[in-house]
């Protein structure tokens, strides 16, 4: 069968195959919710309006993959631009197929695009298989990273 993939910002009529996507791949499914769509699409505004997107890959007609890329000023670096890659996911049944590669390639074409010093990405130490995805694609694990939940 033949694939007719395409990588493009998202469409508001995308979220909820988007937050289909999200559950799918997320280690905590729970946090997300298709009752909810207005509060995705204001993350999407707002990296829109911050130089960044959402991108969503399509295949078929299907929406099977999303992430984020935001950008922002680095007060190091003499305040050049940084690009950070948010929710990389692909549907589990379209894995292995090359499209998380062509999104983050989308992300790092608009990083240039802002001339961008530097693109990074976070990946949770539970996802082995992510980390493999992103060595292949020349990402560094060059830091390591904390985080604070501020709920509860």
């Amino acid at each position: 069968m033949t694939t007719d993939l395409i990588i493009r910002p998202i469409d508001r009529g995308d979220l909820a195959s988007v937050v289909d996507v999200l559950i799918g791949g997320s280690l905590h499914p729970e946090v997300e919710s298709r009752e909810h769509l207005d509060d995705y699409w204001l993350a999407v505004e707002e990296a829109r309006r911050l130089h960044g997107d959402v991108f969503v890959a399509q295949e078929n007609g299907e929406v099977v993959g999303v992430c984020q890329v935001i950008v922002f000023r680095n007060i190091g670096n003499r305040g050049q631009r940084v690009a950070e890659i948010e929710n990389v996911h692909v549907r589990s049944d379209r894995r292995s197929h090359g499209i998380g590669e062509q999104l983050i390639a989308a992300c790092e074409n608009l990083a240039r695009s802002m001339n961008c010093h530097r693109v990074q990405l976070a990946s949770n130490v539970e996802r082995v298989d992510a980390h493999r995805f992103y060595d292949r694609l020349g990402y560094v694990a060059s830091h390591k990273g904390f985080k604070k939940s501020l709920r509860g």
